[in-house]
Parts: structure tokens; sequence; C-alpha cells
């Protein structure tokens, strides 16, 4: 005998869940197999209550969720599990429904690329205008001269360097490479 059961999430922790339970109880979700989030965005990956949801739900079951933006990126995979958003079911056994089902797990990717796409972009503008530096060096310029400079005296090994400076000894071995690489390079000459 199939199942319904329900979803609900609200993004801000001073929202309220009580009209969505309702919808769902509405939807003749038993109250006992309704699962909540609360305070949770739709890019939040760690929902538990979606995930009790997800678990509770079998082959032939269906996931009752309110409206599709509660749901946002976590369609049901293909279980044989039916989506029922707002009361309007999909089956992805039927075309229609494995139709709907891929253009939404298409909107999830395109939404999870348009994310990263003004990630990218608000870095870029952030480091042009020098807000954004990237990870400082654990030693100074001169810190790394020095630490080149004992090194090829020979007194020092490599592990020693790494407690002397109070750096890993892949910092240590990172400084080096790094100084030998710029020693390799020879000076490009300007033409003129």
């Amino acid at each position: 005998m199939s199942e319904r059961v329900g979803y609900a999430r609200c993004s801000l922790d001073k929202q309220d869940l009580t009209a969505q339970r309702e919808i769902l109880l509405g939807l003749d979700v038993p109250e006992d197999r309704i699962y909540l989030d609360h305070g949770l965005t739709g890019t939040n990956r760690d929902r538990p209550g979606l995930a009790q949801a997800l678990a509770a739900v079998r082959a032939g079951d269906t996931l009752v969720v309110p409206k599709l933006d509660r749901l946002a990126r976590s369609v049901p995979d293909a279980r044989g599990v039916k989506l029922s958003l707002g009361g309007t079911l999909y089956d992805p056994a039927d075309p229609m429904g494995k139709m709907f089902f891929n253009i939404l797990a298409t909107f999830a990717e395109f939404e999870v690329d348009l994310l990263r796409m003004r990630t990218r972009e608000g870095m870029g503008v952030a480091r042009a205008k020098g807000k954004l530096k990237g990870k400082q060096p654990k030693l100074t310029a001169r810190q790394q001269t020095h630490l080149v400079q004992q090194h090829q005296s020979g007194e020092h090994t490599i592990a020693d360097l790494a407690e002397l400076f109070s750096v890993s000894r892949a910092t240590v071995y990172r400084v080096l490479e790094r100084h030998q690489t710029s020693a390799a390079t020879p000076p490009t000459s300007v033409r003129q």
C-alpha cells in the first residue's frame, strides 16, 4: 500500500511552518509522516528533515511538497517515488512525469551553474578592487630569502628549517621550489 510522506521547509528561523503543515494535512499526509526543516535555505545541503522524508518514501509512495521551491534542488531519484507539488501529482513512470523530473533536474543544474557564475563574477570584482587577495604566504619575502640562504649553507635540514621558521616541511619545500623556479627562469630582455 502506498503512503504519502510530506516535507516542508522555511528559510528563516522567524518564519512559521504552520501554513505549509496545513497544506500537507489538506493533501492527506498523516501528521506523523510530515518532516520539517526550519531555518534552512534551499542551497543548504544538510537538511535533516528532507533526508528523513526521502528515507521514509518507498517505491510507489508519494513525496508531497506544498511548493516546488520548498524542495529546491533535491529531487527524489528514480526509485518509483511519485512527487506531489501542491496537489499536482508527477509520476516518474508516466511520460509527462518523467519529463517533469528531467526538467526539474535540468533547472536544478542550471541554478547551481548560475550560482557558481555569480560567485566567480563577485570574486573577480572583489579581486579587481583589491579586496580579495587570496591566501597570504606563511613567510614574508625577507623570511623566504633567509630560509633559502640557510638551506644553501647546508647547515640545516628541512626539518630544522621548518622548526626554525615555525612552518610545515611542505612550506619549506614550496619556498625552495619557488626559488629554484625563479632562479632557473632567465630574465627576459626588452628589445627596443
